[in-house]
């Protein structure tokens, strides 16, 4: 391996362990070098420096007087659309165009969620039209179109059993909830297209039919309030 590579994917180890130790430390607002760092053993303790000041963590190096930025991750703040407290009221009553025998099976889930069963109505009417046995072209199953990855991770066995996929897909959407604190076109753009695109364009993903699914879920869950 060439010494010049070494030296480089070290350089690279160093940075992100100390990024690693600003992040966990950010509501402290303090400073880190490496020389802070006894327990890490670096050659030269001192030369890269990580500042947290809150609207940025930035990675310098230091060549004598000199300081180079490495790096900076900007904090951006994301568009907020909150509903507030409305789509966490677990004790709202299941619309009555629910079939029966999913009326109570969403207001079940709903309450141990401590979601809206409004809004998980708007959802699952949305992704299966109230079909448990749907799929979809991508793979999406259940009635509230679970991918198979995501169901697994919600510990789901049978994701066409009517009760494992609801309550799963109810807890989904609480940890979509709490992830972007409440904002509802962000939690149906992370259901629709996953988290990873909604944090990537710090908002609703640009994707058409993303756009089109938050305001078809928005405007189902408006109809019922």
């Amino acid at each position: 391996m060439p010494s010049s590579f070494a030296s480089y994917s070290m350089k690279q180890i160093t940075v992100s362990f100390l990024l690693l130790v600003a992040i966990s430390a950010h509501a402290d607002d303090r400073r880190f070098a490496a020389s802070d760092l006894a327990g890490a053993h670096l050659r030269h303790p001192g030369k890269i420096v990580v500042q947290n000041d809150r609207k940025a963590i930035t990675a310098f190096h230091f060549l004598g007087d000199f300081r180079e930025a490495l790096f900076s991750l900007k904090s951006v703040p994301m568009p907020r659309h909150s509903f507030a407290g409305a789509v966490l009221n677990s004790g709202a009553v299941v619309p009555a165009s629910v079939p029966p025998y999913l009326a109570q099976l969403i207001a079940e889930a709903s309450k141990s969620a401590g979601v809206d069963p409004r809004l998980v109505t708007a959802v699952v009417g949305r992704e299966s039209a109230f079909n448990p046995a749907a799929v979809s072209p991508v793979g999406a199953q259940g009635l509230m179109q679970l991918m198979p990855q995501t169901a697994r991770y919600l510990g789901i066995t049978d994701p066409f059993d009517p009760r494992q996929n609801v309550f799963a897909g109810a807890k989904y959407l609480r940890k979509l909830l709490d992830t972007f604190s409440g904002d509802l076109d962000l939690t149906l753009a992370a259901y629709n297209a996953g988290p990873g695109a909604v944090a990537r364009y710090r908002g609703v993903p640009p994707y058409r039919e993303t756009i089109a699914y938050v305001r078809n879920v928005r405007a189902r869950y408006d109809a019922m309030r």
